[in-house]
């Protein structure tokens, strides 16, 4: 049913929730899971004067730790696993990678990291149900 499906994760609980979730769905169908990180371009724009090349170096070895924890728990049960670092807007970027890699399905969590947090569901989960034209199944921590 499943042979491509999509987990972006930031670290929060909710993203931690979805890389399980994933792997349990991927596992019997015998699907690649692709994890994904999205470097928020708003984040590295705000960063002015020398700062800015640490906060990229920061959040790029934030994106690694996230990516090489699922990565692990993926290989731990068996399932395939293809990882991505980007820059951009969230939202944007998932549903553009989504398109690119033909994903069956999206698993992603409730709420991020943001702390924009809606009352029912994050504004990025919220986009790209909005924009994509998958299934989305939204993880809770």
């Amino acid at each position: 049913m499943y042979s491509d499906i999509l987990v972006p994760t930031d670290g929060s609980e909710s993203s931690a929730a979805a890389v399980n979730q994933g792997i349990n769905i991927a596992e019997p169908h015998g699907a690649t899971i692709h994890f994904l990180h999205v470097i928020d371009v708003g984040t590295e724009m705000a960063a002015s004067g020398n700062i800015a090349p640490e906060i990229t170096k920061t959040l790029e070895q934030e994106a690694n730790d996230v990516l090489d924890a699922a990565e692990a728990q993926a290989e731990e049960a068996g399932v395939t696993c293809e990882r991505t670092v980007l820059e951009g807007t969230p939202h944007e970027a998932i549903t553009e990678y989504s398109v690119d890699y033909t994903i069956d399905l999206i698993v992603m969590g409730a709420s991020g990291r943001s702390g924009l947090k809606d009352y029912l569901i994050g504004s990025t989960t919220d986009r790209v149900i909005r924009s994509v034209n998958v299934s989305v199944l939204i993880s809770r921590s």
